[in-house]
């Protein structure tokens, strides 16, 4: 039940829409008991111009008086009000029809796009730990796919939930009305369909939940082959992903299919039972119209209610499919609805409004589930010195820059900004206080002036061109056919390795923040670019209290002070001469690149 609360917590917003479609369907389904009963005057009164005979009595009054007025009508009177009241009630139902499908839909697409906004912010404010144990296709999945199966219970399951309730009700009571003993023997059969409907509704839900699950799958391959698309051809790697792809997309099919065997084995069943639920009533009902006891008209609308009950009966059970793929869908959502944060702030933190004097690391440790990377880390930076953080690959480098902007917290230790323990800062300020340059350059699929304005939304145009300029951006941009209104493709894939640099750095200096990371920021370029790049960097740096790591160690000549890890210990720091004619492990790096060159 608990499944069921929260599943509909997602239109609780909305209850009012969905009780007003609610009393138009009553409406539709009153106007269709009425549609259904015009079968009596029809047959006994204009076909066979016989009086309407109902079993037993005691009819409520307005019940006699419209049959004693059809048995007194003549056919052609009785089959002239039906040409004019059966259309007019087809017309107001339609209307009627149309306006609770139409709520129902717009409360559907209402509920999608809320719930697509409340995982879409949910997973912004989880933090950098969780992405790192996911992959974006599987984030990917619960925003479409699961969202999408949410859609379907909101929007049409329950449209038929009430619907063909209201129908079920509204025929049953017709039945009972016409000869309660006949109506009594059908209702021995509700039990019957009831229970393959909640046995198959438990598989269906575990079926759905290894179906969202594979989806979520096949969102991850394609995401990662779409990233990856140079690699997979440049290794002649399209077949294997073909296969890969084929795999995961017949493990879907064959998950689908079994959900749509059971949904449709259950459709069969309950219509089967219906069936030969009618034609038992048959022969009892019949023999009552041999005696005269029920008119042939009677009879007649007593076998359609009936048969009328079937189908709604059949989509009360696809209703229970439906219901239980997306409560596993909602499982899903919630699983990411629920998480807290690991970086959170405090109650009553402050602002950080400027950066004064230094920043210190206090015997820091952090690491990754059971495996320690950074063991007792103490270092200091003057406001307005460069820190040179160097050492072999996988010995922390980046992880140490990263508890700077709370990326992570330290496992144990803490990180100082002017005297004051970063965790009790409010996120927002900490981070508009850092500017931060990677070597995998993060652009998005949008214009090179959204690109350099993400860092400050309200820049102006000339704003924009001088922190281009001083990146040694300007020109190139101004050569491209659309300038700063280019659209640079998917992660930035229009523009070069070195052009991509200028434009985050472009960025970076248009934030102006006082604390700057760089990391590995010309790693991957040519000299030629990355001359051109580090004079972007040049400049960027003046002024700044600055974080760089880098391989090359001929680039970090010029820091104050460099910082030596190994093995997650700071086992050297002081400046480069210092470093260079010491023996240790910098001094082995260093002659190493210099034989290299």
């Amino acid at each position: 039940m608990k499944d069921y609360r929260r599943l509909f917590k997602f239109a609780r917003p909305y209850y009012g829409w969905l009780a007003l479609s609610g009393v138009f369907m009553g409406i539709v389904t009153l106007l269709d008991v009425f549609r259904l009963s015009a079968i009596v005057p029809v047959i006994d009164r204009v076909f066979t111009n016989r009086a309407i005979v109902l079993p037993g009595g005691n009819f409520p009054p307005f019940i006699e008086n419209i049959l004693r007025q059809l048995n007194n009508f003549s056919p052609l009177q009785v089959l002239s009000v039906l040409l004019i009241a059966v259309p007019i009630a087809l017309v107001i139902r339609a209307i009627f029809e149309f306006l609770q499908s139409y709520i129902m839909s717009d409360v559907g697409q209402k509920v999608i796009r809320d719930a697509k906004d409340l995982v879409y912010a949910k997973l912004q404010a989880l933090s950098l730990d969780y992405f790192t144990q996911k992959r974006s296709g599987e984030l990917i999945s619960r925003i479409t796919n699961d969202v999408k199966l949410i859609e379907n219970a909101v929007s049409y399951a329950i449209t038929d939930l009430i619907y063909q309730t209201f129908q079920v009700i509204s025929f049953a009571l017709l039945t009972f009305f016409i000869n309660w003993r006949m109506a009594l023997i059908s209702v021995v059969v509700l039990p019957v369909v009831a229970i393959p409907m909640v046995v198959v509704g438990k598989v269906l839900r575990k079926l759905s939940r290894r179906s969202q699950e594979k989806m979520a799958d096949i969102n991850s391959l394609l995401t990662e082959t779409f990233i990856g698309v140079r690699i997979v051809k440049a290794f002649c790697a399209e077949q294997r992903e073909i296969a890969k792809f084929k795999k995961q997309n017949q493990d879907y099919y064959r998950l689908a299919m079994k959900s749509i065997k059971r949904m449709l084995l259950l459709g069969i069943t309950t219509e089967l039972i219906g069936v030969a639920m009618a034609l038992f009533i048959v022969f009892y009902g019949g023999r009552q119209v041999i005696t005269g006891s029920l008119s042939f008209g009677v009879f007649a609308l007593f076998m359609a209610a009936l048969l009328s009950l079937i189908r709604p009966f059949k989509k009360l059970s696809q209703v229970n499919s439906i219901m239980e793929q997306a409560l596993a869908a909602s499982v899903r959502i919630y699983e990411v609805l629920d998480l807290t944060p690991s970086i959170a702030e405090k109650a009553g933190a402050g602002e950080l409004s400027g950066f004064h004097r230094s920043i210190a690391f206090e015997n820091v440790r952090f690491g990754y589930a059971e495996q320690e990377i950074l063991k007792g880390i103490n270092l200091e930076v003057k406001k307005g010195q460069m820190l040179a953080v160097v050492g072999p690959s996988g010995v922390g480098k980046t992880t140490l820059v990263d508890l700077i902007p709370r990326f992570y917290d330290p496992q144990r230790g803490r990180i100082l900004i002017d005297g004051v323990d970063i965790k009790e800062l409010t996120l927002k300020s900490l981070r508009r206080q850092i500017g931060i340059v990677t070597q995998e350059t993060i652009l998005f699929n949008d214009t090179i002036r959204n690109n350099i304005f993400y860092g400050k939304p309200d820049a102006t145009q000339e704003e924009i061109e001088r922190a281009a300029e001083q990146a040694h951006a300007h020109d190139f941009i101004r050569r491209l056919p659309l300038g700063y209104d280019t659209v640079i493709g998917d992660r930035g894939t229009k523009l070069s390795g070195g052009e991509r640099q200028r434009i985050a750095i472009a960025r970076a200096l248009l934030k102006n923040p006082p604390i700057l990371i760089l990391d590995e920021a010309t790693s991957q370029l040519d000299a030629e670019s990355e001359r051109i790049v580090q004079e972007a960097l040049d400049r960027l740096i003046q002024g700044r209290t600055v974080f760089v790591i880098a391989h090359r160690l001929s680039t970090v000549r010029n820091a104050h002070h460099i910082a030596v890890l190994d093995q997650g210990r700071l086992v050297q720091q002081g400046s480069h001469e210092e470093l260079a004619s010491k023996d240790g492990l910098y001094q082995r790096l260093y002659q190493m690149q210099e034989l290299q060159k």
